[in-house]
């Protein structure tokens, strides 16, 4: 009896095991997420190009760097970077709808790269994003605060992650995103 109670046991600790890390198992080419219209953005359709995810926020002390995100956007867009912003309220200091983001962003910043919908970056209810670059590049991986940079290779793999404090036109982001670019 105590053999079988053990097997049971055994079993379902691995079953758990495995169905938990499921999601983090997935390439980043297997994750989705929606635009801040509401239409389905497929990283499928990112292979082969750089991504610098970014966590965002409309009221903290370093929104402003909205400008330097676009900057990177226009001149890097043509050459295989994906400038990613990902409007979030995971540190209390977004707007509380997508329509008051995405008008925040064109009318102050006149941002054309692409923005998500407001989205949990930390925690248990993360988007699976996040869950996929802890899981793959460890706690590092985790946004700190609000414009957090994770820069996602040509490959699918996590190149290197920027704090906050980090502005997107820094000499060690451009030459990060030139040597993942392989522009010498």
């Amino acid at each position: 009896m105590k053999k079988s109670v053990f097997i049971v046991l055994v079993f379902i600790m691995f079953f758990f095991k495995n169905f938990a890390s499921a999601n983090y198992n997935k390439v980043f080419y297997d994750l989705q997420i929606n635009s801040i219209s509401g239409e389905l953005i497929d990283f499928k359709k990112y292979k082969g190009k750089a991504i610098l995810v970014v966590n965002t926020a409309s009221y903290c002390g370093f929104t402003k760097q909205y400008e330097g995100l676009q900057k990177l956007w226009e001149k890097y867009e043509s050459k295989g970077l994906i400038v990613l912003g990902i409007p979030s309220d995971s540190f209390n200091q977004e707007k509380k709808s997508n329509k008051d983001v995405k008008e925040f962003c064109e009318v102050n910043f006149d941002i054309s790269f692409p923005l998500t919908t407001i989205t949990d970056v930390k925690g248990e209810n993360a988007h699976e994003i996040f869950k996929w670059a802890k899981e793959n590049y460890g706690k590092s991986a985790v946004p700190k605060w609000n414009f957090y940079k994770i820069l996602i290779n040509t490959e699918g793999k996590v190149e290197d992650t920027f704090s906050s404090l980090t502005k997107p036109m820094s000499q060690k982001i451009i030459q990060k995103i030139n040597e993942t670019l392989k522009i010498y």
